[in-house]
């Protein structure tokens, strides 16, 4: 490939700021600034300066593996292919398809997230298919779809934040985890606006707020519902946009009542005049907003939690409106491509649901095969992890590391390890692909073309820039090659044109339509925003693509939004005499995710080189800890070490730690799996635990 400029995007989170690349004649590729993409306008965090420091042959996979008298050695790919063929078609035989379980990642682009639903339903013909992305924004996904009858994280592009008169930022430490996009919230206040941020640190983000309302983790719903208490309370209610566009005010208003702000203030730790002061910053201007993330919604209600918030926007008429409504701050870099179109256990590419007879005629037509072929709806995320070694013998997965993400991580990996059979592609050895039978080197982002969906709802074109390395092969080519051992000679193309222009024929009238977006397209524009329906052919139409949700009518029947009732309830695992503390998780701006790719570059590693446990200083004078000093963290599923790092910006009661390690400063050791009924999202967010002092 010439030593020429692309025009690309970073590969980790779900802003996927725009990119140059430039290889150098020694191998290297220089990455510089694109200033004409609107979501970063040049800016790139450390992960985006150093992403291609991953592309090294120093870190990465080069060859394929395979397992031989326990250890994995290098081989050639005709025998990792047979044997991942055998394993999988002898699992069929033996168990029936379901036993082959399939796990992807919210990181394929669409193109390989549509063929992995497409391979796992067609050629394996199992229902067990989900991906980590149900760990991300599944909780406001489930929210969205009840009251708009549509998901897609913000209804609006980011350009629109600014505009505004008030954002409630809950639960999101953006300046850690996509640092580019707080310009948006800085060029709010300089604009005369306000920032609301709600999370129990004080974290870079609220450094930046106006109002930070610290809750006690696990809470939200209690939060929300209060701020909703005082609307109705006040007199604040938009009477007129409720009865003009809404539908279920009656209920949710009871059940709103019924959270007086002095109760509220008792489970959340959250003052009246705080209450008060963040109603009034928000129903003040003509226009708000409120954005979640993982804080409310990785909870085992937080779908109610999401509804809960959607419930405030909708009381007060801040939704599909000018500048105003809901929005969700999905966290992986195509973490709405990946379920929009066949990863996820439940659904077809389209954002169609598995068990609608009309979408499975439409998809099995696309297909070629008989509707009735395809599997139902199969296991969440975590209940199809939980089931490894039982019920699904086998897996095949695809850039994802839950040994290291998934809650209860301990118990996961042990899952793993009882699996008659496991392959793992991945551009890395991660602790997952070590524990696997079969280990395939593929291609990486800049070294492909594909498509992904950022957290706006906008579809991009990530352009090959380099040639891979010899031995490197793509999913895509994986895929194929699996699909013609197993007896499946057409249908899973190479070339990931060639699979787009099936995706957008089997996307075509669903809700996530895709049809009228073209790699030509994408290659002269900053991104089409879904839905996108197909042109008009006789009269010449370009659909522009949907910038702006819902500013006519929801995604509903009746075009009205619905307020879903819901009511504050605990925690699944409250502290007690035995764990009396409470621990949150999340993120570091040097690292991403389970580290499996950002531990592996140099200049990251230096920035957050470990784990560690927050923890205020009360607490630490309890247990008797200095600034680092290791501390042991316990809870009921296992116990986690760290050193101390001592901070008032946070709750006496909270401990706060990173989950991008493996070892024992595991994070995901300690977390809960209990599940949201309705999202089948784990409680990441709040557990119960105990500290230890560790003796040196």
């Amino acid at each position: 490939m010439p030593n020429s400029v692309t025009p690309t995007h970073c590969p980790y989170c779900a802003l996927q700021c725009g990119m140059n690349l430039t290889p150098a004649p020694d191998g290297t590729v220089e990455v510089t600034e694109r200033a004409d993409f609107p979501v970063n306008r040049g800016a790139l965090c450390g992960k985006g300066r150093t992403a291609p420091a991953v592309l090294s042959s120093r870190v990465r996979l080069t060859s394929p593996l395979v397992r031989s008298e326990g250890t994995l050695v290098p081989a050639s790919w005709d025998e990792a292919l047979d044997r991942i063929a055998e394993g999988l078609s002898r699992t069929r035989t033996e168990h029936g398809p379901d036993a082959c379980g399939v796990f992807g990642g919210g990181g394929l682009t669409n193109e390989k997230a549509y063929t992995l639903g497409k391979f796992a339903r067609v050629v394996l013909g199992t229902s067990q298919i989900d991906y980590n992305g149900r760990f991300c924004m599944s909780s406001a996904a489930a929210g969205g779809m009840k009251a708009f009858g549509l998901d897609r994280g913000l209804p609006f592009p980011l350009e629109d934040i600014p505009k505004t008169g008030c954002v409630i930022l809950v639960g999101s430490n953006l300046a850690e985890t996509m640092p580019p996009s707080l310009r948006f919230f800085n060029e709010l206040k300089e604009n005369g606006g306000t920032l609301i941020v709600i999370d129990p640190r004080r974290t870079k983000t609220a450094e930046h707020a106006d109002l930070h309302l610290a809750p006690r983790p696990g809470t939200d719903l209690a939060l929300a519902l209060g701020m909703l208490h005082l609307v109705v309370a006040e007199g604040l209610t938009d009477e007129a946009y409720v009865s003009e566009r809404t539908a279920g005010w009656e209920d949710a208003r009871a059940a709103a009542m019924a959270h007086w702000p002095e109760y509220v203030e008792r489970i959340t730790g959250v003052s009246v005049p705080e209450l008060r002061e963040a109603v009034r910053m928000f129903c003040e201007p003509e226009a708000a907003m409120v954005l979640t993330a993982r804080g409310p919604e990785q909870q085992s209600k937080g779908t109610d939690t999401v509804g809960a918030w959607i419930n405030l926007c909708l009381a007060t008429g801040r939704a599909g409106r000018p500048f105003s409504g809901y929005g969700c701050l999905t966290g992986q870099g195509n973490g709405q491509g990946g379920r929009e179109h066949g990863q996820k256990a439940d659904q077809l590419p389209g954002y169609r649901k598995l068990d609608d007879p009309a979408a499975r005629r439409h998809v099995a037509d696309v297909w070629g095969v008989d509707p009735d072929s395809l599997p139902g709806p199969g296991r969440s995320a975590y209940e199809l992890l939980d089931a490894l070694g039982t019920d699904i013998k086998s897996l095949l997965l695809m850039g994802s590391n839950p040994v290291v993400s998934a809650p209860h991580a301990a118990h996961i990996e042990e899952r793993i390890k009882s699996l008659d059979f496991l392959a793992v592609c991945d551009v890395v050895l991660s602790e997952t692909a070590a524990l696997a039978d079969v280990v395939l080197p593929v291609t990486q982002w800049a070294e492909e073309t594909g498509t992904t969906t950022n957290l706006e709802g906008r579809v991009l074109l990530r352009k090959q820039a380099i040639t891979p390395p010899d031995g490197i092969r793509s999913d895509l080519e994986v895929m194929h090659e699996l699909a013609d051992r197993l007896g499946v000679e057409k249908g899973f193309p190479t070339d990931p044109e060639e699979v787009f222009e099936e995706l957008r024929r089997a996307s075509a009238g669903g809700p996530a339509d895709y049809s009228g977006i073209t790699y030509r397209r994408l290659a002269e524009e900053n991104g089409v925003f879904w839905p996108c329906p197909s042109a008009d052919s006789d009269a010449g139409a370009v659909h522009p693509g949907t910038p702006r949700l819902f500013l006519d009518r929801f995604a509903t029947a009746d075009g009205r939004a619905r307020f879903v009732p819901v009511s504050h309830r605990p925690i699944a695992e409250e502290p007690d005499d035995d764990y009396p503390v409470l621990l949150t998780t999340g993120r570091v701006v040097a690292q991403y995710q389970s580290g499996a790719q950002t531990r592996r570059v140099d200049e990251l590693n230096a920035a957050a080189p470990g784990p560690f446990v927050e923890l205020h200083p009360r607490l630490a004078e309890r247990l008797g800890a200095a600034e680092g000093d290791p501390v042991a963290v316990v809870s009921r599923r296992g116990r986690a070490v760290a050193p101390a790092r001592i901070t008032l910006g946070i709750r006496p009661d909270t401990v706060f730690m990173p989950f991008h390690w493996h070892g024992e400063g595991r994070a995901n050791t300690l977390t809960n799996p209990a599940l949201d009924p309705t999202s089948r999202m784990p409680e990441f967010k709040a557990c119960a635990v105990r500290l230890e002092a560790v003796k040196s």
